[in-house]
């Protein structure tokens, strides 16, 4: 049976997890509802948790995946990510790629304020790219 599923990192278009979605349906660009933080995983991938206050909005992408295609996400994500609810910014509650709070907070940076991974990830590339 298809499930929907909301990522907000590596798994979006163009990126470097996104041929682990083929085979699903590409159902739009949306954002999360402002009750979330995102922190920077080593520089490899988001990690977003849900908060009860200070949250911010997040970018990202709606598929609706076929049990095989879930299957294969599920298999190449990257250590500690989980699916969990996540809140739309239109209400709507659906399946989301969630990092648990206790492996983020005081031990990677935070990036809440970027909002959207691929904003984090140009303006890291250009910082790393004025250090030479």
């Amino acid at each position: 049976m298809p499930t929907l599923l909301f990522v907000n990192g590596t798994l979006m278009r163009g990126l470097k997890l996104h041929p682990n979605l083929e085979g699903a349906t590409f159902l739009g660009a949306f954002r999360t509802a402002p009750r979330y933080r995102v922190f920077s995983i080593g520089d490899v991938h988001p990690g977003m948790f849900r908060v009860e206050s200070g949250g911010v909005s997040v970018a990202g992408e709606l598929y609706e995946l076929p049990d095989d295609v879930w299957e294969r996400v599920h298999a190449g994500e990257p250590p500690n990510l989980y699916r969990g609810p996540v809140e739309l910014e239109d209400g709507r509650v659906v399946p989301g790629i969630l990092y648990p709070r206790e492996l983020a907070e005081g031990h990677h940076r935070e990036i809440s304020e970027y909002g959207d991974w691929r904003v984090y990830w140009a303006a890291r590339q250009a910082e790393l790219a004025g250090e030479d």
